[in-house]
Order: structure tokens, then sequence, then C-alpha cells
């Protein structure tokens, strides 16, 4: 984990971004005992003690997409789960098929549209409802989930394949639903802390990705039955929820993370669009012009994340347009051949840990370079730029192929290089406009700008999930 100093940021009207020798801290500081004659103790900025915030915040991010990636990456424990609604009679029934071969767009769907309905409760919520009762509530709802997932991979659902596969997509409803409230909620918190903050939240989001691959690779190797090696699998991630909330809860002990979570009231002027004179008697009406509204103003965010949202946008339909429907189903050329390499451990490597490495590599690199800024039009190029990637991926050997019979890729090299670039432009083109958007509003507003931010990405998520389902048929 990269530690950036949070002394080394750049403030301007519009934009909050890091640089070699500034120090905005200093002058916010300044600012502020200008504005108070007797500021108290308080108020002076403590520092950042071992890193406990930023590692907090980094196993937060971990916590907060891992249901998510420990249940796409478990893709031979559904295999089996699932394989049982082929008819014995007939060897194969269309419908119990039809699951088996779109089984990973049928999740991403249902885990991407609940989402955006809860993005838009916990938007309305972020006035009415405290974070901390947003966070906690959301956990317990995620670990509740989970440990029914778990439970049901000891049952034989061999009678009921299909009622399985539904309780599934429920359980896969509910647990996105609260990982989104989660997340946002999170994920806003950091918008009034520096900007180290909110990379290590996303950062950890990548982690949780790669740990996930890992933990399944091990599973894989370590048993030779799929139930054991999902029962260990799953209950990792419990374990590693109910980390998640003890540190949430410990985060508030932290004098550091105490001085970012408190009330906005004295720092709001801080972060505002114009700039005040630093003896203005109108400061308390700055402070207060939120203040009367439960639900934060919507149309000056969205006008201000337009173009960051785009990108933010973009950059995950490409992403969950491929990953994972189309890249789970890529087999190795060499598959007839038996080896483990070509058969057990294809997908776990070259899709699941290839992808979330690279995705982690490409997070972790906003923390030394922020290139292009908020306001570059080279931003939304390179995010356009990717869409080159949709073929490339479809002329890869994916099976079973219906419609496209040519297979133009003839080496197992090139998915690995694909999702690697896959990855890397995802983890640093969606971290570089996270990152940016809760930092070109007032402070007060950057919760809620937090919450618009996974609003676009959860956007993105679920148009490409949904236009996946349409690319595998068309395959």
């Amino acid at each position: 984990m990269a530690i950036a100093s949070e002394d080394d940021f750049q403030h301007s009207s519009n934009s909050t971004y890091r640089t070699i020798g500034s120090s905005l801290q200093a002058d916010q500081e300044a600012l502020l005992e200008k504005l108070l004659d007797h500021p108290p103790p308080g108020l002076q900025r403590p520092e950042d003690r071992f890193y406990g915030t930023y590692i907090i915040f980094f196993s937060l991010g971990i916590g907060s997409l891992l249901p998510w990636n420990f249940l796409v990456t478990a893709k031979e424990y559904w295999m089996f789960k699932l394989g049982n609604s082929s008819s014995p009679a007939t060897g194969e029934d269309p419908e119990g098929s039809d699951i088996l071969n779109y089984f990973e767009s049928y999740l991403a769907v249902a885990s991407t549209v609940p989402s955006m309905l809860c993005l838009v409760a916990n938007f309305l919520l972020v006035n009415r409802v405290a974070v901390h009762i947003r966070v906690l509530s959301s956990l317990t709802v995620i670990l509740a989930i989970f440990m029914v997932i778990t439970a049901l991979v000891k049952v034989d659902t061999s009678s009921w394949t299909r009622g399985f596969f539904a309780v599934t997509i429920v359980c896969m409803v509910i647990l996105s639903g609260a990982s989104t409230v989660f997340s946002s909620s999170i994920y806003g918190m950091t918008g009034s802390f520096p900007m180290r903050n909110s990379q290590a939240l996303i950062s950890g989001g990548a982690m949780g990705g790669t740990v996930s691959a890992v933990a399944s690779l091990v599973d894989l190797a370590a048993s030779s039955d799929v139930r054991d090696s999902a029962l260990a699998f799953f209950l990792t991630a419990t374990i590693f929820l109910v980390l998640c909330m003890g540190l949430y809860l410990l985060l508030s002990r932290l004098e550091y993370a105490r001085y970012y979570m408190r009330p906005v009231l004295l720092a709001r002027v801080f972060s505002g669009e114009q700039e005040l004179p630093q003896d203005s008697p109108s400061v308390p009406l700055v402070a207060s012009r939120f203040s009367d509204s439960h639900t934060p103003p919507l149309r000056p965010i969205l006008k201000k994340t337009a173009s960051l949202g785009f990108c933010v946008t973009y950059v995950f339909f490409i992403t969950s347009l491929i990953y994972p429907a189309v890249c789970t189903n890529i087999e190795s050329l060499n598959k007839d051949s038996g080896s483990l390499w070509t058969t057990k451990f294809f997908i776990p490597l070259t899709t699941f840990l290839l992808y979330n490495f690279a995705d982690l590599c490409g997070r972790q690199l906003t923390a030394w370079i922020q290139v292009p800024g908020p306001n570059s039009k080279a931003l939304p190029g390179f995010v356009l730029l990717r869409t080159c990637l949709i073929p490339l991926f479809v002329l890869c050997n994916y099976q079973p192929r219906v419609h496209l019979k040519t297979v133009v890729f003839q080496s197992d090299v090139y998915p690995a290089l694909l999702s690697s670039l896959l990855g890397l432009s995802n983890g640093y083109l969606s971290t570089l406009a996270l990152l940016y958007g809760p930092k070109i509003v007032p402070r007060e507003l950057a919760e809620a700008t937090g919450v618009v931010m996974s609003f676009y990405l959860c956007l993105g998520l679920t148009l490409g999930s949904a236009c996946s389902t349409l690319l595998v048929h068309l395959i």
C-alpha cells in the first residue's frame, strides 16, 4: 500500500489533486485560525498514527466488494450446484443448460439492478440517517446473507436445482443492495478526508478481488471436493466481514478520523466554489446554506460531475460487458490435453487473478500519478478507447460459439494479456474519476457527491451487465 503525504495536494476552484511541494492543509489551517479568534485544540489537525485510518479504509474497501468477488469467482461451485439441472433421461435440459451457460450474466444483472434503487435511496437518506447507522446496518445484512449462502454449500440441492438458483439470485439481490449502501456510504464519508483515504478505499476494492482469486486457487489446489473448497472459500469471506465491522467501530475512536468526521460547519468555506474574504461576516450563511434541506441539492452535483460521471459510467460499462460473462467462458486452446493448467486452473488464473491483480495495480498507481486531470479532455478519450477491447475478447476462444465461429487469436497468451489490460485500464481510469468527484464540490456536498459517483459506477455496471447477456447470445 502506497502512502502519500496528505500535505501534497493542490487545490483550485474545481479540483484537488496531489502535486510536489504543495501545502493545502497548512493554508486551510491558517484560514481557519483567522476565522476563529481562539480555535479550540480539537481543530488542530492530528497525524494518522501508524497509518491506522488508511489501513482501515483499505480494509473496508476490500470488504465492500468481497461478497461480489467471492460469489463470481466460485465458478466451479456454481457449475457443480447447477449442473444437476440436466435431465437424466435426455442428458441435457435446454433450460438447465441456459442457466449454466449464462449464469454469470444473470448474476451480474441481479447484482446491478437493485444497486441502482439502493443508491437512489441512499442519496435521499444522506441527511436523514447517520452514516454509521447506514454502514453498520448494511454490514449486518451482508453478513446475514453470506451466512445463508455458506450454509447452503453442504445442502443437497440436486432435487431442487432451479429452486436453489432462485434462492441464489434472491440472495444476490439483497446482498448487492446492502453492499451498495455500505460502499457508497463509506466512499461518501471519505470525501471529507484527504484524497489518499479515498484512494485507499478504492484500491481496497481491487484487493478484495485479488484476495478472492488467490483464495479460490488455494482452495482448488488443496481440496478435491468442490463443496469443501466452497465452504472454506465462503467462510473466509464471512470472517473478513466480521473483521470489517470491528474495524469500522474502531475508526471513530481514532483522533485523526474524528477530526475529519466532525461537523463541517466551520470547514465548508475551504471547499466552496467561491472564495470568501477571510474576515467575511457571511461565513455563517455559507455554513448553513444546505443545512435547511434534508435532501442534498442534486442539480449542482450533476453539473459539476457530468464529465467525470460519464468516464466512470463508460469505464464500468465496458468492464462489466466483458467481465465476467465473456472472460469466464474463454477456454484454453489446449483443453483437450487434460492438464490441470488448461482445465482446472486456466480460468481462475487468466481471468480472475490476472484481471483483479491488474485492477489493483491500476488503482494503486493513482497514489503516485494523477494524470490526466479532472478537466482534461484526454481522460474521456482514454475511456472511449477501451471500446476496442470488446472485439478483441470476442475473437479469443470463447465457448460455446453459435453464431461467430472464427477464433482469431490462436494462443492462450492473448486472453491473459487482454485480461491484464482490461483490469489495469479499469483500475487506473475509474479511480482517477472517482477520486476527483468529491473534491470538485463544496465539502458539505462531498458525501452526497460520493453517492452520486457511486450511482454513475452502478449505472455503468447495470448497462454493461444487461448488454453482456445480449453479447453472449450473439457470440
